[in-house]
């Protein structure tokens, strides 16, 4: 297993339209180097941050998709619902690991992913 800061930003995974065009743009711009995940996903890491871009989500002006890292992702989303937040989208498999969408408070989507199983 990697070792990975626990409850700290980890990911940022923004929508977009067209996967080549944003890695045209990013690579261009700042010289972000990228792997693909099939036809809808690139991630990048920017020497800092990691990230990602998917053509699953819609762009829309409500922002990127913030994402956590947490060791105990089950413990996590207890506590996220019972400190008012709602699951807004349950655990799912994805190629790096499981995580869980949620809604805080104020309706901000945000994310909680941890390693595979």
């Amino acid at each position: 297993m990697a070792n990975h800061p626990d409850r700290m930003i980890d990911y940022i995974e923004f929508p977009c339209a067209d996967i080549g065009r944003v890695k045209a743009f990013y690579g261009e711009v700042f010289g972000w180097k990228f792997q693909d995940w099939g036809p809808s996903y690139t991630s990048f890491h920017d020497g800092r941050i990691g990230g990602g871009f998917t053509t699953d989500a819609q762009v829309s002006a409500t922002g990127p998709l913030v994402v956590f890292y947490a060791a105990d992702l089950e413990g996590i989303q207890s506590k996220v619902l019972a400190a008012g937040g709602k699951v807004v989208r349950e655990t799912f498999d994805f190629p790096g690991g499981r995580r869980f969408h949620f809604a805080d408070p104020e309706g901000n989507i945000l994310a909680v992913w941890s390693d595979p199983l």
